[in-house]
């Protein structure tokens, strides 16, 4: 569905005509630019939008079914690129990707938002507060979202760092770390820092050729070459997303070693503990089934005294043992 459309003039806002086919015609001849954004359209309400901005039928099909990399692909008529705005649900410990499809042309833009992580409302509104930047043309519009996309990162970054600590004091914790739970809490956060990662890896070569930096060094068409800066900002924010992503990745994998590793030591003091106990039963089985032999002719079978002198002398053995174990630690 259509969900805003309108033409913008000198960085000012006029309503849209109802008619799509007038809308570019009229944008073109006052100067200014089209934007119209649409959210999760099916192929019908597409088609005529596709018709009349001559949108190219390889990127048409990736807008629709969506699932899509971040990219930047240049077609003869336009723009495409995909961006991919994530949220993080702190309660639920989950990450959620979207989806942004922009077609951009010499007078028109066209967005395309896959699920509810996208930030389009926002940047349009802030850019219509800011005249002077949406002057500069369907470019403002393509370098807003992709800043709002990026510093949203930042945040989400920043909540995952947070909740991160909080997982590691709590293996590291003298009781949370033994927790039946705790590897499997451990695996599903790293999951969530791999969505994350989906979302933001991807994206830096396409804005790596947005602010110039790439090394083929050839201009993308349909936009603004003085913009360049501003993408040489946004992609320095990627970086440092990029940057605590590979950071969070490791920091989850040390963690999982680590509670690995702890659950290995735990095992170890368990099974010395079971075999300390089980040496110590042995003393007294032993002497019991010697003297439970029923031999004839057998030393102290019929002193008074053999059978007390037999316990005194398990509990002696017992304590000798029992000794030994605690001072080297296994009981």
């Amino acid at each position: 569905m259509i969900v805003d459309c309108a033409i913008y003039r000198d960085g000012q806002r006029a309503e849209g005509p109802e008619d799509l086919s007038d809308a570019l015609g009229e944008a073109r001849t006052a100067g200014g630019f089209v934007w119209i954004g649409l959210h999760e359209p099916t192929e019908g309400e597409f088609d005529h939008v596709t018709r009349e901005f001559g949108l190219h039928p390889l990127a048409v099909e990736d807008a629709l079914k969506a699932h899509q990399r971040p990219k930047l692909e240049v077609y003869d008529d336009s723009l495409f690129v995909v961006l991919k705005p994530v949220a993080y649900e702190p309660q639920s410990d989950t990450v959620s990707s979207g989806e942004i499809m922009i077609f951009l042309g010499d007078s028109f833009v066209v967005t395309v938002r896959h699920g509810e992580g996208a930030p389009l409302k926002a940047v349009r509104h802030r850019l219509e507060q800011e005249p002077e930047l949406l002057g500069k043309g369907p470019t403002a519009v393509l370098y807003a979202v992709a800043d709002a996309t990026v510093d949203h990162y930042l945040d989400v970054a920043t909540e995952l760092q947070t909740d991160l600590e909080g997982l590691e004091a709590e293996v590291f914790s003298p009781d949370g770390g033994g927790s039946r739970n705790t590897a499997s809490r451990i695996y599903d956060f790293k999951r969530q820092v791999l969505e994350f990662r989906r979302a933001t890896g991807p994206l830096a070569p396409p804005m790596s050729r947005l602010a110039g930096t790439a090394s083929t060094g050839v201009a993308v068409p349909f936009v603004d070459d003085r913009a360049r800066p501003f993408f040489r900002d946004v992609n320095d924010h990627l970086t440092r997303v990029n940057e605590s992503v590979e950071n969070l990745d490791r920091l989850v994998s040390d963690i999982l070693s680590a509670h690995l590793a702890q659950m290995s030591v735990r095992q170890n003091d368990d099974m010395r503990k079971i075999s300390a106990w089980a040496a110590m039963a042995a003393i007294p089985t032993m002497l019991a089934g010697i003297y439970g032999m029923n031999f004839e002719h057998m030393p102290e079978l019929r002193w008074v005294w053999s059978y007390p002198a037999l316990l005194v002398l398990m509990a002696a053995l017992e304590m000798m043992v029992f000794r030994l174990f605690k001072r080297r630690g296994w009981l």
